[in-house]
C-alpha cells in the first residue's frame, strides 16, 4: 500500500470519524456523567464493534446483513431501547451524576455492561456498515494481498476513532465539570439524559 493511499485514508476517516455520530454523541454523553476513565470500557466495546464491521464488510458478509434486514432490526430495537432506558433514568436523576455514583436512583454500570453498550452501539448501526462497504474496498489493492491490507487499514481506523471518542470524551468531562460546580447538577442529569435518549432513538430508528 502507497503513502500516499495511506495519507488519503488516514484524512478521509479522520473527517468522517470525527463528524458527530451515535458513537461520539454515546462517548461525549457518557465522559459527562462517568469520567473518561470509566468511559474507556465503552470505548472498548466500540471499537471491538468497529474492527467487527469492517472485518467482515470487507469480506462480504455485509452482503448477508443487507440482505436480512431482520437481522439489523433485532439489534436495532433492543440497543435502542436500552440506551433508551439509561437516558430516561438519568433524566430522573435528581441529586446526583447519575451513573456515577453507588447511591441515588441509578445503579453504575459494570464495566462489561458499559463495553457491551459501545459493541452493541457500534455494530447495530446500519450507517457503519454501508461506510465500511463503501470506504474500504477503493483502497485496497487488487494487485496485492488482501489480508495485510486490510490489517492495516483496520489498524488505522481503530487509531482514529479512539482519538475521536477520546476528544468527545473530554468535551463531555469539561461541561459536565462545569455543569456540577455551578450548581447546575440536575440540568447536567438531564442534558445527559436526553441524548443518551436520543442515541437510543436515532439507532432504533436509523
Amino acid at each position: 500500500m502507497h503513502g500516499h493511499v495511506i495519507i488519503a485514508f488516514i484524512g478521509t476517516f479522520f473527517v468522517v470519524s470525527l463528524t458527530p455520530g451515535m458513537c461520539m454523541t454515546l462517548s461525549m454523553t457518557l465522559g459527562m456523567t462517568i469520567g473518561i476513565k470509566r468511559t474507556l470500557w465503552m470505548m472498548i466495546g466500540e471499537l471491538i464493534g468497529v474492527g467487527i464491521v469492517a472485518v467482515t464488510a470487507v469480506v462480504g458478509v455485509a452482503a448477508i446483513m443487507l440482505n436480512y434486514p431482520h437481522l439489523f432490526h433485532i439489534l436495532k430495537y433492543l440497543g435502542g431501547a436500552y440506551l433508551l432506558y439509561l437516558g430516561i433514568q438519568m433524566w430522573r436523576s435528581r441529586s446526583k451524576l447519575s451513573l456515577a455514583q453507588s447511591q441515588g436512583n441509578v445503579k453504575p454500570q459494570s464495566r462489561k455492561a458499559l463495553a457491551f453498550q459501545g459493541l452493541i452501539t457500534a455494530i447495530a448501526n446500519p450507517k457503519g456498515w454501508a461506510f465500511m462497504v463503501s470506504l474500504l474496498p477503493p483502497f485496497i489493492d487488487v494487485n496485492e494481498p488482501a489480508a495485510p491490507q486490510l490489517m492495516l487499514l483496520v489498524a488505522m481506523i481503530l487509531c482514529i476513532e479512539f482519538t475521536c471518542l477520546i476528544i468527545y470524551a473530554s468535551g463531555g468531562k469539561t461541561l459536565g465539570y462545569y455543569l456540577a460546580h455551578s450548581g447546575k447538577l440536575k440540568w447536567l442529569n438531564r442534558i445527559s439524559g436526553a441524548l443518551m435518549a436520543m442515541v437510543g432513538v436515532w439507532l432504533a430508528a436509523s
